[in-house]
C-alpha cells in the first residue's frame, strides 16, 4: 500500500479495476406489422392499474369517439398487479382486436412494466402496440426497451403527473403535444399503429465489461470514477490490483465465480457479477478483507440497495451470529450510526456494489426516487444485540441455527416512528398510533433497545416474540373504507385483492366501518439493538427480503 501511495504522490499512472458488472444478454425481437388504417378496426386500451391510468385512457377513448368514430375501442384493465404478465388479456386482444394502446407508465416500476407488456404484445402476439408514458420516464422507457430487445418500441408521452388530475386536465394532455417530441399526442398514437414512429436503435448484445480502466494518475482516476457515477459522491479508495487482491484473500471463493445478478427494478435487465467485481466495490468502500464474506453474502442476496423506485426506498442490513464479534461489529451504543468501521463500510460497500453491479444508479435514468433517501449512504447496517435480547435472535426465527453467521436484508425505510419506552397506562394506544403511522405497503420492523424489549415483557407479558408480533398485527387495524382509500393500497394491494389473492380478497369483503388489519402477520419483525443508555426505540417500515449465510462465503 505504501508503494501505491508513493506512486500516487509522484504523479505516476496507476492501474485500477473497473467496478461495473456484466450487462444482460439481449435477444433482439421483431415488432408487429402495422395496420394500413384504423377505420373499422378495434383498438384495445389496456389500463395498467396504477394511479389513475384508466382516467387518462378514458380520455383517449373519448378522443377516438369524437375524431375517429369508425374506430372501435375497448377499455380493459390488467387482471392483476401491473408488474405481472397477463396472457389471458393478450390472447383476448390478439383474437378480437387489431391494435393496442397500453398505459400509463408513470412511475419507476410501472413504466418498465408497461414497456415490457407492449413488447410482449408486439413480439409474441403480433399486435401493433403503442405504450403511453409520462415524460419523466423517457430514459427509463428507452433503457427498458433496449434490454427487452425492441429498442424501436413506439412510445408516446404526456406530462407528469396523471394521478389526481381532473378529466379536463387529462383531456388537455391527450389533445396536447408530446412533451418529448413537441408533436400532437394523438397524431403520434395513430401514426404508431399505422406506420410506426421509427424510434430507437439496434439492440446491443455486448456482454463485455473491461476488467481494468485505462491507467492514469490518482487525481484523474478519482475524477473518472466520479464522472462515471461509480461512486456515492463521497471519496473512495481506488481499487488497485494490490488492494483487490488483498480483499480477495478474505474468501476461499475463486475471483471469477459468479455471485449473483441484480437490477434496479423489474424489467430493467439482470446484470451479472463475480467475486472479483464484488471485491472491487468493497475496496472502494474502505472495507477490510475480514469483512468480505459479509459483503459477498449481501451481494448474493440479489436485493439492490439502490432500487429505482420513485418512492425512494432504502435497504436495512441486520447481521447475526458469531461473525458480529469476529469482525468487531457494533450492536450496542451508536450501532445504527457512523461509529463503527465494520458497520459503516459493509453498508457502504453494499450500496456501491448495488449501483455498479446492477448497471448504474443515475437520477433520471436508473434511479427515479423523487426525493431520495439519506439512509442509502450506508443502508442502516448493524448487528443485533443477541446477548442482551430477551428473545430468540432474528436469524433463528428465519430458520437458521444460533451458531450460524447470517446477514438479513430489509427493504423500505421510508417511514420511521420513534418513542421512549412504554408508559404504564396508554402504552397500547401509543404503539397503535405508531403502527398506523407506518406506510401501508411496508410492514413494520420494531428496532428495540434491550430496555424496551424487556418492557414489552413487563407490560404485556410477551415472553415469546411471536406473541408480540401477533399482538402488533391484531392492533394495527383501521376502518376498511379508510384502508382501501390509501393510494399505496390502491396501487399494490387492491389489484391482488380483486384477483382473489388472500388475505387481501377477504379484506375487500369487509364493511366500510369494519376494522381490518393493515399488515400481514408474517411480514412483521422485531430486532433488538442498542446499548441500554435509555429505552428509546423506533418502528421502521422495512420488509424482510432475504437472509443469507455468511459462512458459505468465507
Amino acid at each position: 500500500m505504501d508503494d501505491i501511495a508513493t506512486l500516487a504522490r509522484a504523479g505516476a499512472r496507476i492501474v485500477v479495476h473497473n467496478p461495473m458488472g456484466y450487462p444482460p444478454k439481449i435477444a433482439k425481437k421483431t415488432p408487429a406489422r402495422r395496420i394500413e388504417g384504423l377505420d373499422g378496426k378495434t383498438i384495445y386500451l389496456v389500463d395498467c392499474r396504477f394511479d389513475d391510468s384508466i382516467e387518462l385512457l378514458k380520455q383517449v377513448q373519448a378522443w377516438f369517439g369524437a375524431h375517429m368514430p369508425t374506430v372501435k375501442t375497448k377499455l380493459v384493465s390488467l387482471n392483476h398487479y401491473y408488474g405481472t404478465d397477463d396472457p389471458a388479456t393478450w390472447e383476448d386482444i390478439k383474437a378480437n382486436g387489431d391494435a393496442a394502446i397500453v398505459g400509463v407508465g408513470h412511475c419507476s416500476t410501472c413504466a418498465p412494466a408497461v414497456t415490457t407488456h407492449a413488447i410482449t404484445l408486439e413480439a409474441k402476439y403480433g399486435v401493433p402496440t403503442v405504450a403511453l408514458h409520462t415524460d419523466k420516464f423517457d430514459r427509463v422507457v428507452r433503457s427498458t426497451a433496449r434490454v427487452g430487445g425492441l429498442p424501436g418500441l413506439d412510445c408516446v408521452y404526456v406530462p407528469q403527473p396523471v394521478m389526481g388530475k381532473s378529466a379536463e386536465e387529462l383531456r388537455a394532455y391527450v389533445e396536447g403535444n408530446d412533451p418529448i417530441t413537441g408533436r400532437p399526442v394523438m397524431l403520434e398514437v395513430v401514426e404508431s399503429l399505422t406506420r410506426g414512429l421509427c424510434v430507437g436503435t439496434d439492440a446491443p448484445n455486448d456482454r463485455s465489461t473491461p476488467r481494468f480502466v485505462d491507467a492514469d494518475t490518482e487525481d484523474n482516476l478519482h475524477e473518472l470514477f466520479l464522472r462515471n457515477h461509480w461512486t456515492d459522491m463521497l471519496p473512495i479508495v481506488l481499487p488497485t490490483r494490490e488492494r483487490v487482491a488483498a480483499m480477495l484473500a478474505g474468501t476461499s471463493r475463486k475471483p471469477d465465480e459468479v455471485v449473483g445478478r441484480m437490477q434496479p427494478t423489474h424489467n430493467r435487465g439482470l446484470w451479472e457479477y463475480t467475486v472479483e467485481k464484488v471485491a472491487v466495490n468493497a475496496v472502494m468502500a474502505g472495507a477490510r478483507p475480514e469483512y468480505f464474506p459479509v459483503i459477498l453474502a449481501l451481494a448474493a442476496a440479489g436485493v439492490s440497495a439502490r432500487g429505482s423506485t420513485s418512492s425512494s426506498a432504502a435497504a436495512m442490513v441486520v447481521v447475526n451470529g458469531p461473525v458480529r464479534h469476529e469482525i468487531g461489529m457494533n450492536c450496542g451504543i451508536g450501532a445504527m450510526g457512523p461509529y463503527n468501521h465494520a458497520n459503516a463500510t459493509i453498508g457502504r460497500a453494499y450500496g456501491l456494489l448495488s449501483q455498479n453491479l446492477q448497471g448504474g444508479s443515475i437520477p433520471g435514468d436508473t434511479f427515479m426516487g423523487s426525493q431520495g433517501n439519506n439512509l442509502t449512504y450506508n443502508s442502516v447496517t448493524f448487528a443485533e444485540n443477541e446477548e442482551r435480547s430477551p428473545w430468540a435472535p432474528l436469524h433463528t426465527r428465519k430458520g437458521f441455527k444460533p451458531e450460524d453467521s447470517i446477514v438479513s436484508v430489509f427493504y423500505g425505510c421510508r417511514s420511521n416512528t420513534f418513542c421512549l419506552g412504554l408508559r404504564e397506562l396508554f402504552w397500547r394506544e401509543h404503539v397503535r398510533d405508531m403502527l398506523t403511522g407506518t406506510d401501508s405497503n411496508t410492514a413494520p420492523c420494531l428496532l428495540l433497545d434491550p430496555i424496551t424489549a424487556r418492557q414489552f415483557i413487563d407490560r404485556g407479558g410477551f415472553t415469546d416474540v411471536d406473541d408480540l408480533i401477533h399482538w402488533l398485527w391484531d392492533t394495527a387495524r383501521v376502518p376498511a373504507a379508510r384502508y382501501w382509500d390509501l393510494q399505496l393500497v390502491q396501487n399494490y394491494i387492491y389489484p391482488r385483492a380483486t384477483f382473489g389473492e388472500e388475505p387481501m380478497a377477504t379484506k375487500l369483503k369487509a364493511a366500510p366501518d369494519e376494522l381490518i388489519p393493515i399488515f400481514q402477520e408474517k411480514d412483521i419483525n422485531v430486532v433488538v439493538v442498542g446499548g441500554e443508555s435509555n429505552g428509546y426505540w423506533s418502528m421502521m417500515g422495512a420488509t424482510w427480503r432475504k437472509s443469507v449465510s455468511v459462512d458459505e462465503w468465507r
